[in-house]
């Protein structure tokens, strides 16, 4: 199998790492700027003796190494800045990603996609419209990352192990995004049954800032160790065909009254990307709020410049 990253920045090297050593293929690592990509992927082959991890990496300017790829992720893009929002960035993303498209479409027409980009949600429309590729080929990491997030922050208000969470959100992956109590579970049991309204609400809106909270306190860049695990384990899931369910921005055809756009959804991906949409039977509170989260994306999207 070959795993393509497009964008050698701090998302797509530790991605690049993280496939590495979980032994899912071959892993080519791809950026525009000379030097970059052969320089990292130098690093990563050097701890291969230390890992004791035989792994094969290659790191390249050249983007006609991603030939042939069974998974191409993209990261490439601008980063936010602090104070920036996910949507200021749409324009100069999309002619960045509109040239990797093309490319995309010459050198690998039977890959599986996944956009990483901010906008994240737009930028999957976008790779989608521009490579005609399958639905089901063509989906984003967002939601996934974000329910990581809310994991987390769930653990650590209730003092217990994180593994006994899980967390679910839909929605945008953006300030739109939708944590829902009601389907997130504590060894099995409903979150709103261990919280309050106010903590729940407290909750959610840490979730939902979390990732300008981290721009903010960094200063320079943004988050990188947990949206490339997010990445790897979407990988790791198709390669090895595990048919699992996880949360993905997916092109919505009719699916919870929404069309024609890509929003974050609970999705069982399998090998050849997409196997099924999954419909939570949510309760009408919850429908329109996700409705007002497509919403907003639909009004962003009419700037895309296709």
């Amino acid at each position: 199998m070959k795993i393509s990253i497009i964008g050698a920045g701090n998302v797509g090297s530790t991605t690049a790492l993280r496939i590495a050593q979980e032994g899912l293929g071959e892993v080519v690592l791809i950026d525009v700027i000379k030097g970059l990509a052969q320089g990292k992927v130098f690093d990563l082959e050097d701890a291969r003796a230390v890992l004791k991890y035989n792994y094969q990496i290659e790191g390249s300017d050249d983007i006609s190494k991603i030939k042939d790829s069974n998974v191409i992720v993209i990261t490439a893009g601008l980063a936010r800045k602090p104070g920036m929002t996910r949507e200021e960035l749409l324009q100069k993303n999309s002619a960045i990603l509109k040239g990797i498209c093309g490319n995309i479409k010459k050198l690998s027409p039977k890959a599986i996609i996944i956009v990483v980009t901010n906008p994240l949600d737009l930028m999957t429309n976008f790779v989608l419209k521009i490579t005609g590729f399958s639905l089901k080929k063509v989906f984003g990491m967002g939601v996934s990352l974000d329910a990581s997030r809310f994991a987390n922050l769930i653990a650590k208000e209730l003092n217990i192990p994180v593994t006994d969470v899980e967390a679910v959100v839909i929605g945008s992956h953006g300030e739109a995004m939708l944590p829902l109590a009601r389907f997130s579970k504590i060894k099995g049991v409903a979150l709103d049954e261990f919280v309050d309204d106010k903590k729940l609400e407290l909750l959610v809106s840490k979730t939902i800032g979390r990732g300008a909270e981290i721009v903010n306190l960094l200063g320079s860049g943004s988050a990188y160790f947990a949206p490339s695990a997010a990445i790897a384990a979407m990988v790791k899931v198709i390669i090895k065909d595990e048919k699992r369910v996880i949360g993905v921005c997916a092109y919505l055809n009719g699916e919870y009254g929404i069309k024609d756009i890509c929003i974050g959804v609970p999705c069982r991906l399998g090998k050849d990307g997409i196997e099924k949409i999954i419909e939570l039977d949510l309760n009408k509170k919850e429908l329109e709020l996700l409705k007002g989260s497509a919403l907003v994306i639909r009004k962003l999207s009419k700037q895309l410049p296709v």
